[in-house]
């Protein structure tokens, strides 16, 4: 090649190369507003989104509950965004909630996909300061375990503490950035990056599930389940030659570790809001202790006989609720056919996000909602009432299928707890927040520790935590 056709040359594949990058940039461009823009007239308003990330930029996904409610303050209680490629609606206030999902439940009853659990699913002492985050996690993963294995973990089992270290890390990974730019692109799971780490704690966590299921294999009688696992396997054998069906064990697999995460995570989170409240009122915790004292006694155990006869101590722990926003956004929805809402046209298959913030903290509903006051539960006779907009566990088709499990766990431990101990503020400690938290899928109190002092001495207890 002679030099004076070099620079040509060179200008040749310039040319082409820009030609080649422009195709590509509108092509992508094209493709993101045909992913995106599939809305219909009278879609609810909201902020206009950038191209690939749509309005991701403008969410703080350390608080998203905190960023939708300034959204809602400017285009109302229904709005829209782009997560990613996908056209999602937020809902808040409690009207617009029940609306959706009680009045037209079937219409809003779907579940998008989640990448992140896609893995998953396809395999399908006494007065010493303490944090009493791993304690309450051991309680309530307990509960769940005597009820799907069949026995209880020693607070020490290996076993146990790396489940719990697995669950608990998958929900603050969830929660993050990479864990919201995982759902909002699925593709990203095959690049490295952060977001592969929730595929590796499911694996494990698969696996820990793998080897109990396993054991049981070996010794389960059909005609005599001792637990979940037993009754699934039974279920799987009746329905081996059926097609499709749901009786297999990936399926009990993902459901087993889905109780995990998702009954005994909340549990314990609701629990550490709990004792929180008492260490920071310690004068409401004394009506607390004696209204325990007067019914109760400092004897005997507490039953769920109990919840009606002492209505103070069942106030605060539904304050506990509202206050602590242990679910500020619900898991996402979706609409299951075309519908309306608020008279918004919703078009079928968008994401739906219920924001239960801003029913929690309602200044229409609530006569002090930014104060931890167990007055919202009371009536003026001091008799126990629950408002109509108290709905922590979702409502509708997709309500949480262990709400009742739940509120039996959290008046049994709270009380039982509350019967025994006081709950003290730590000497030479600052106090703790009680109105921040870190949102990991659920929200948490930010870490503290709490002394916990012997009330009563009791036989079948020991004198110290």
């Amino acid at each position: 090649m002679e030099l004076s056709a070099f620079p040509g040359f060179l200008f040749t594949a310039f040319d082409r190369f820009t030609v080649l990058a422009v195709f590509l940039t509108v092509f992508a461009l094209t493709v993101d507003f045909m992913k995106r823009w599939k809305k219909c007239q009278n879609y609810p308003p909201g902020p206009w989104g950038l191209p690939f990330i749509g309005n991701m930029h403008q969410v703080d996904m350390n608080n998203p509950h905190l960023s939708f409610a300034k959204l809602q303050k400017k285009y109302g209680n229904v709005f829209g965004v782009q997560i990613g490629w996908t056209n999602t609606v937020i809902l808040n206030s409690y009207e617009t909630v029940k609306e959706a999902l009680v009045k037209k439940s079937e219409d809003f009853a779907d579940r998008p996909d989640f990448p992140a659990y896609d893995y998953l699913m396809k395999n399908s002492g006494e007065g010493l300061p303490f944090d009493p985050n791993f304690l309450l996690s051991c309680v309530s993963s307990n509960i769940i375990s005597s009820t799907v294995f069949g026995e209880r973990f020693e607070y020490n089992d290996k076993k146990l503490l790396a489940l719990l270290q697995l669950i608990e890390e998958s929900f603050l990974l969830e929660g993050t950035f990479w864990g919201q730019l995982l759902n909002a692109f699925p593709f990203i799971r095959h690049f490295p990056g952060p977001q592969n780490k929730i595929f590796e704690n499911q694996k494990q966590a698969i696996d820990f599930v793998q080897e109990i299921v396993t054991e049981h294999k070996k010794s389960w009688d059909p005609n005599e389940p001792r637990d979940f696992i037993d009754a699934f396997l039974a279920e799987e054998e009746k329905m081996k030659h059926v097609p499709d069906t749901s009786f297999q064990e990936s399926k009990m697999i993902g459901t087993i570790l889905n109780l995990f995460a998702a009954g005994a995570e909340t549990t314990s989170t609701t629990l550490r809001w709990a004792l929180l409240y008492m260490m920071l009122h310690p004068n409401l915790q004394s009506k607390v202790h004696e209204e325990i004292d007067r019914v109760i006694g400092k004897e005997r155990k507490p039953t769920l006989e109990d919840r009606e006869k002492i209505p103070y101590t069942n106030a605060v722990i539904h304050e506990t609720q509202r206050f602590g926003n242990v679910a500020p956004l619900s898991l996402p929805h979706q609409t299951y056919r075309d519908t309306e809402v608020m008279g918004y046209t919703i078009p079928k298959g968008t994401t739906i996000i219920p924001n239960f913030t801003s029913i929690m903290l309602d200044e229409n509903i609530w006569s002090t909602p930014h104060q931890f006051n167990p007055g919202h539960f009371l009536n003026s006779e001091g008799k126990f009432v629950k408002p109509e907009a108290f709905i922590p566990f979702s409502a509708g088709h997709r309500g949480c299928p262990g709400e009742q499990l739940a509120k039996a766990e959290l008046f049994l431990i709270f009380t039982s707890m509350l019967q025994r101990f006081t709950i003290q503020l730590p000497e030479n400690e600052p106090r703790p927040s009680c109105t921040e938290g870190i949102y990991a899928t659920d929200r948490n109190p930010l870490p503290y520790r709490l002394c916990a002092k012997l009330r009563a001495v009791r036989r079948d207890i020991p004198s110290s935590i």
